[in-house]
């Protein structure tokens, strides 16, 4: 009899505190709802893809490997970038410039060409990054990164027109004129980092954008060719100013962005970076590099952040967490139309500035780890092209 007693208290008990525990669910449930209303009939149009117009990787050589090769043909599966952009083309490890004994140049594109063939065998296109300076036609011997890429001014700047006109003939010939056509040419990566990338002043850095596309344009008009690729949005309107006094051809303004707070190069990942508290870090910049092209002599140029992410330093935790896939998403959302192509950076951690890494999560900056697992940054490109396809 007692039992019974007890096991009807402890009945009674736990329903009691089952029903507490149901009224408190109940009272949260009942708390006000967000709502958001869906007009189905009012549509803006097609979904803009800039997104997934471009996609970083660290340098050209890293492309001749197999993991670098079998991953980018993973993301351009699953996230379909349609062009990518790399330093170090004309670097020494891709065996491109020598002069004879005589000081005759000689040329070769023997590396390239299998880079670019590979890339055009996967329908993903080359955004040529013109940089860094061939030893032999360098004016001198400071480099950056652990694979030494020379960021002197050419020591003739005729050799260095001859030459990128020679580079462009060659891309003619062997992938003919409509489809060179399609490609960018960009001259140098950030040479407002100076002496980081670039050991020369702005006005040489200009210089060199004369003779370069100078030689493109030789080859061919329509050749698509602009610059000036800076860190955080600088010399946007200085770089059409100088175009237009100079009567210069340039079809599009590049410049980068990273959402920190301090700086513009952690080249070995040892400095550390905070993240912007700002809302619009990123987006900022980029809202406001299109006020300045509509303000300028030239205001349809098209605009291309050829590098951004939320850290430029390649060992920063913040590129292996979950919060970089709601980071991408939301700037994404806050740019809109405002530019032609957002190009993160990088698509793998296949990725040697600092010199070879060791460990599958050390914060690098790929969407994929060296081992080729994905990251949360992955995810948010494979839904939004999944998104697309569904639109």
């Amino acid at each position: 009899m007692k039992l019974n007693r007890f096991l009807l208290a402890t009945i009674i008990f736990l329903s009691a505190t089952y029903a507490f525990a149901v009224n408190k669910k109940s009272n949260k449930i009942d708390m006000p709802q967000r709502v958001i209303n869906v007009d189905y009939s009012a549509e803006k149009g097609a979904m803009n893809t800039m997104f997934k117009q471009c996609v970083g990787a660290g340098r050209a050589n890293e492309g001749l490997r197999a993991d670098w090769q079998q991953q980018l043909a993973y993301v351009k599966k699953e996230c379909d970038f349609k062009y990518i952009r790399m330093h170090g083309l004309l670097t020494d490890d891709m065996a491109v410039y020598t002069e004879d004994g005589k000081g005759n140049p000689q040329y070769n594109y023997m590396y390239i060409d299998a880079l670019y063939d590979y890339l055009l065998s996967i329908d993903v296109k080359p955004f040529v990054e013109l940089g860094f300076m061939p030893n032999a036609l360098s004016s001198g011997k400071q480099t950056i990164f652990w694979w030494r890429g020379n960021v002197t001014p050419p020591k003739d700047f005729n050799k260095w027109e001859d030459f990128i006109r020679n580079l462009t003939q060659h891309f003619t010939e062997r992938y003919g004129v409509d489809e060179v056509k399609t490609w960018y040419f960009e001259v140098w990566n950030e040479p407002n980092l100076s002496p980081g990338f670039w050991t020369g002043t702005q006005a040489d850095y200009f210089k060199l954008y004369k003779y370069s596309v100078q030689a493109i344009k030789s080859v061919n008009s329509n050749y698509k060719v602009g610059g000036p690729g800076t860190a955080g949005a600088a010399w946007e309107s200085e770089m059409i100013e100088y175009c237009t006094k100079n009567n210069l051809p340039i079809d599009f303004i590049s410049t980068h962005s990273y959402g920190v707070n301090q700086g513009f190069l952690d080249e070995y990942g040892h400095s550390g970076t905070v993240l912007s508290k700002d809302p619009m870090a990123v987006s900022g910049d980029v809202l406001q590099s299109r006020k300045e092209i509509a303000a300028s002599a030239k205001p349809n140029l098209e605009l291309h952040y050829t590098e951004w992410s939320s850290s430029y330093t390649p060992a920063d935790p913040v590129h292996d967490s979950y919060h970089e896939a709601a980071y991408i998403l939301e700037k994404i959302k806050q740019v809109g139309s405002s530019v032609n192509s957002m190009s993160y950076w990088v698509f793998t951690d296949v990725f040697e500035e600092p010199g070879p890494r060791f460990t599958p999560f050390h914060g690098g900056f790929g969407l994929l780890t060296i081992q080729g697992i994905p990251k949360s940054a992955f995810y948010a490109y494979q839904f939004m092209n999944k998104l697309v396809k569904l639109s």
